[in-house]
């Protein structure tokens, strides 16, 4: 019996993506079905005369921003803490090892921008939804990476869980950069006085995470008025949580363990059910060959593995340093890699809201993201298909790591 089989069914790595598949098939009936008029004014009506934010930056609030605005900000918490663990005690603390998937996710966030790009010159407007097929999907791409079960190599497997980390921290910097408008500036003052406050707690030595969790919601509170993308708080809040205590423990580890099956079954779900699912009523060719569409979906299955491909073989022969597999294994990640799904779908509602574009952006997404990861398992099921099954190899470097607090058990 191999160690995935004696798992809880919410513990195996494909459960979270199978959630996500589910979450966005209901998401579909909602949407197109008899209750569609009731679940579009559920998520929309206002509550009651409330408003996010002040002056042109004001939003009414709804069930819709309270998904997007509130509960993303846990999902990328839950993301600080992991980028921040892998940086500090993970492989990236060593740049020689990090720097494959560093530049590997540089190359596969820039690609798919410039295939974007090329494909929607025409229409200035579109041009800001660029950012959309650079995302990975990090629940996802794991998930259907597992699917092929131990015959994929643990060197593969981590190269792309570190390129997908990577890839969400190039993410939440591009939205803090290009999808923040209407700076208040003394909401700005505001969240940095108290991002401040909170490192000089972590320096201090304070580890009750009650606290951090108290200055991380201030934070947040400013980061929604001020203009720049409340989810950046999460991310903010994550960076100033301690790794270790006095005692050698590490409530930063303890924080994401907490956070871990929520974020999973809770958060994510409940995203993808509101913002994954398109409407068919009206839809036709002209809408699946729209150039937002086109653009999204050619930059997630060509560009994403193009992009990885091109950069991580231009480090190898920079830095004098092996690939960690062999190229058609290394091709079959890369077009993992192009599960962009909730990242790419959130981007995409920042770029342009529930406007009519909306649509495209969906059929773009869940077409390039269906395809990149049929492709991917196609592609890794011959790369792999001589590998010899070594499930022991993995689970003993994985149960080694996390009993010295590197990474919890995935």
């Amino acid at each position: 019996m191999t160690p995935s089989a004696t798992k809880h069914w919410w513990e195996r790595d494909t459960t979270p993506g199978f959630v996500l598949i589910a979450a966005t098939i209901v998401s579909f009936i909602l949407l197109n079905g008899p209750a569609s008029a009731f679940f579009h004014h559920l998520l929309e009506q206002q509550i009651g005369a409330l408003s996010i934010g002040v002056g042109e930056g004001a939003h009414p609030l709804n069930l819709h921003l309270i998904i997007n605005d509130a509960l993303m900000v846990i999902f990328f918490l839950y993301v600080g803490l992991e980028l921040k663990r892998e940086t500090v005690e993970g492989p990236f603390k060593n740049p020689r090892e990090a720097a494959l998937p560093l530049v590997g996710a540089i190359g596969g966030m820039a690609a798919p921008a410039l295939f974007y790009v090329a494909l929607n010159t025409s229409e200035p407007a579109y041009l800001r939804g660029w950012a959309i097929p650079a995302a990975t999907d990090i629940a996802f791409a794991i998930g259907v990476l597992s699917l092929l079960g131990p015959r994929v190599p643990a060197g593969l497997r981590l190269f792309l869980l570190a390129l997908a980390i990577i890839d969400d921290l190039g993410a939440i910097i591009v939205i803090a950069l290009f999808y923040s408008t209407h700076l208040i500036g003394w909401a700005l003052g505001g969240a940095i006085a108290t991002f401040v406050v909170m490192l000089m707690m972590n320096r201090g030595g304070v580890t009750a995470l009650w606290l951090y969790w108290l200055l991380g919601l201030v934070m947040w509170g400013f980061m929604l008025i001020s203009g720049v993308h409340a989810t950046i708080a999460g991310v903010l809040t994550a960076m100033t949580v301690p790794m270790r205590n006095a005692a050698g423990g590490s409530p930063l580890i303890a924080a994401e363990h907490a956070l871990k099956y929520w974020v999973q079954f809770a958060i994510m779900p409940i995203f993808a059910l509101v913002n994954a699912g398109v409407v068919l009523r009206g839809a036709g060719l002209e809408t699946l060959l729209h150039p937002i569409a086109s653009g999204v979906a050619l930059g997630l299955i060509a560009g994403k593995p193009l992009g990885i491909m091109l950069a991580t073989y231009l480090a190898c022969l920079v830095i004098k340093q092996r690939a960690p597999a062999t190229a058609p294994q290394m091709l079959g990640i890369a077009m993992l890699a192009g599960i962009g799904f909730t990242m790419s779908l959130f981007i995409g509602n920042l770029a342009f809201g529930m406007s009519d574009l909306a649509t495209p952006v969906r059929f773009g997404v869940l077409g390039g993201s269906f395809a990149s990861a049929l492709l991917g398992l196609i592609v890794l099921w011959f790369a792999t298909r001589n590998a010899h099954p070594a499930p022991s190899a993995l689970t003993q470097e994985e149960e080694l790591a996390a009993k010295h607090g590197v990474f919890e058990e995935r």
